[in-house]
């Protein structure tokens, strides 16, 4: 076993090299109402942190479930590793399922649930010894290997039912939704360290999440599910700057959805006025315009420039690290999001409820949806 390095840097998030699970034409129905997954085509690279993103309903823990072979799909092929997983058990397959309820066995100690797959192998106790070590040291959970599941804490659980699954080299590892059950404070302390763990392992992470921010923040790509199939599949920034739908805008973060009607090269008619957009447009044809809270800019100066409208606050969020503010700009109500930065910083505003502001929409961050 490999000695433990820490992970320094940022995250590339642009992985490369070799297709090591591919999906095509998936599908999966349970019953005549129920269609789980819809025809889906996905192809997953070597060493990426990969996650399935949606609502409940959506199929994505049903995918992870064909991947880990606990079902089997109606028509369509999975590959794993360049190999036909059609009729391969759970067992013979190069991946390990991280379950969301951790699935530890309450009457084994901490070092016989990670060592369990290993014996099932037929491994000698001395490589069963070494490996179970290098695990407990690699989750950093060394001195509990004789407690019980029910004497350990929720992120302790969480990081046996992990070695558990490491200990086995899996080529992919499959995670379900495996940090829902924590609190907030250490589900983001753990999403830090899952991610360092699989950039130093160099492992393939397929990871099945509902939280956007977390998909956001762990993710070298992200596919955003819905209704059985991929609404979008890309790098997380692209995802959430560029949405390509409606849904996507609305599941991937907060943002602003004006209905218009485009009027001239880069014009568009909106309930809020004329705006400009950053791409030409064919005349006549109905959108949705989409941009994030944060990229509204607020002010209390008039200006004739384009994309400013006047608006009123309706309402005032503190959130601690910013301030929310509901605008009604004519009737069309907008959400804009300020920094709570130092009042002393030059040009540092705050507005106050029932205010007359002018909004400006950067015409570079208003993303034009087509639909």
């Amino acid at each position: 076993m490999e000695q433990r390095k820490l992970f320094k840097g940022k995250r590339t998030r642009t992985p490369g090299g070799e297709i090591i699970v591919r999906l095509s034409g998936v599908r999966k129905r349970y019953d005549s109402d129920t269609l789980a997954l819809d025809g889906v085509d996905l192809e997953v690279r070597a060493g990426e942190f990969f996650s399935l993103l949606g609502p409940s309903g959506c199929g994505k823990t049903t995918l992870l479930r064909i991947l880990a072979g606990f079902e089997e799909p109606d028509a369509g092929r999975v590959e794993i590793a360049g190999n036909d997983m059609q009729g391969v058990p759970p067992y013979r397959r190069p991946v390990n399922l991280v379950f969301q309820n951790y699935a530890l066995f309450p009457h084994m100690n901490v070092f016989d649930n990670i060592a369990f797959g290993l014996r099932m192998k037929r491994l000698a106790g001395d490589e069963i010894r070494a490996r179970v070590g290098w695990a407990l040291e690699l989750v950093d959970i060394q001195g509990l290997e004789r407690r019980r599941p029910h004497e350990l804490s929720g992120g302790q659980r969480q990081r046996v039912a992990l070695a558990r699954a490491l200990v086995n080299e899996p080529e992919v590892l499959l995670l379900d939704e495996p940090l829902g059950a924590l609190d907030y404070k250490l589900r983001k302390q753990l999403q830090v360290e899952l991610m360092n763990l699989q950039e130093e392992l160099g492992l393939t992470f397929v990871y099945v999440t509902h939280d956007q921010e977390e998909a956001l923040v762990m993710s070298d790509r992200i596919a955003v599910m819905r209704g059985g199939g991929i609404e979008q599949l890309g790098l997380p920034e692209a995802l959430y700057e560029r949405p390509a739908s409606r849904f996507v805008a609305q599941f991937l973060g907060t943002s602003n959805l004006i209905p218009a009607r485009s009027t001239g090269k880069r014009e568009v008619e909106t309930p809020l006025g004329r705006l400009r957009v950053g791409e030409d447009l064919v005349p006549g044809k109905d959108l949705t315009l989409s941009i994030r809270p944060e990229k509204l800019r607020l002010s209390r100066q008039e200006s004739a420039a384009p994309n400013r409208v006047r608006a009123r606050v309706d309402d005032i969020i503190y959130t601690g690290a910013e301030n929310q503010y509901l605008l009604d700009a004519s009737g069309f109500e907008l959400v804009a999001y300020t920094l709570n930065s130092d009042i002393q910083e030059p040009g540092y505003e705050e507005f106050d409820y029932d205010e007359e502001v002018v909004v400006h929409l950067p015409e570079e961050n208003l993303v034009v949806i087509h639909e």
